[in-house]
């Protein structure tokens, strides 16, 4: 067995397992942790965050930049990632059909499953918010990142995606978050936003 089967396999096993523990609270929590229409609040949130640290202009100039980022990190997981490596998603693979709890049937989503844009893009958000705060208050960062933490590991729960999709897709939206900070940050720089 070559080390990408042995890892593939691993990757298989810890799905099931993670996947394999549910219960009926767990799925309704883990649906509505996985469903982008409960963060609404929290995004609200971190735009005043964006307002108290960087004003006015920096709320008005991290609009544009974050929307670009999201459509970074969410386009960038589809085109570089699910349409190049063309892996199924666990709840579509033909090796595990009837081992795969579905605790919600309509969110197993399209045919291929690596990377996560779930991951991608709130640990994009996640890495642009722990730049913009910057250790202000010093937790932040552990509540952005456990925050992305948890709705990655909600979409393995729920069937959708391996623990390697998630893996990657939170080091992919990590590096897009941390471009985008640097962008913002060299608006910043270059005209203020005082």
């Amino acid at each position: 067995m070559s080390w990408a089967d042995r890892i593939l396999a691993a990757d298989r096993t810890a799905f099931l397992a993670i996947n394999g523990a549910h219960n009926a609270t767990a799925d309704i929590w883990m649906h509505h942790i996985s469903d982008m229409r409960t963060w609404f609040p929290v995004y609200a949130l971190f735009l005043v965050a964006i307002k108290w640290r960087w004003g006015w202009r920096g709320l008005w100039w991290s609009l544009p930049v974050v929307a670009l980022m999201i459509v970074c990190s969410d386009t960038g997981s589809v085109l570089l990632f699910k349409d190049t490596v063309q892996r199924l998603r666990p709840c579509h693979a033909p090796e595990l059909q009837g081992l795969v709890h579905l605790a919600d049937t309509d969110r197993c989503g399209g045919l291929y499953g690596f990377v996560s844009s779930h991951a991608a893009n709130h640990f994009a958000i996640a890495a642009f918010m722990a730049g913009v705060l910057q250790r202000k208050p010093w937790w932040a960062v552990l509540v952005l990142f456990g925050w992305a933490g948890v709705i990655a590991y909600s979409r393995i729960y729920l069937g959708a995606h391996y623990p390697g999709d998630v893996i990657v897709g939170a080091l992919y939206g990590m590096a897009v978050g941390g471009l985008f900070f640097r962008l913002f940050l060299g608006i910043h720089q270059r005209i203020g936003f005082a």
